[in-house]
């Protein structure tokens, strides 16, 4: 599978989908994590395999966007996009509380290295200026 790079503005349209699969990840993850350090019988042991599978299932959702789950804890609700800025391969990253797509990160500064997004880059370009190739 080869990978997509998302500019700011396709990564923000996927938004609403990415938004609802992420809220069943943490809903089902935070579900499993209650599973850990309690004694499992074979109720809690299907519980777990079958909270499991349907993680799987949402994160393949996520890949066949092409963004990444990025809290293994569960805690919050953390995607990366694979992106370019400034001719630099970036992850645009986001988080569930956040309302917009607004920050980046170098693939190797992790959530901690963000960065704010340039402005241009996150708006629609003006469809009343003349392109360079019409002009």
């Amino acid at each position: 599978m080869s990978l997509k790079v998302f500019t700011p503005l396709e990564a923000t349209k996927t938004l609403p989908l990415v938004r609802q699969i992420v809220g069943d990840v943490l809903e089902q993850g935070q579900s499993l994590m209650a599973l850990r350090g309690k004694p499992m019988g074979p109720v809690e042991r299907a519980q777990a395999e079958r909270l499991v599978e349907s993680l799987d299932g949402l994160f393949r959702e996520l890949e066949q966007i092409g963004c990444s789950f990025r809290c293994p804890n569960f805690e919050r609700g953390i995607v990366d996009f694979p992106g370019l800025i400034e001719g630099e391969l970036v992850h645009l990253c986001w988080r569930d509380d956040e309302p917009e797509l607004r920050y980046y990160h170098p693939p190797d500064g992790g959530f901690a290295g963000r960065k704010p997004i340039p402005a241009e880059l996150l708006r629609e370009p003006d469809s009343n200026q003349p392109s360079e190739a019409t002009s």
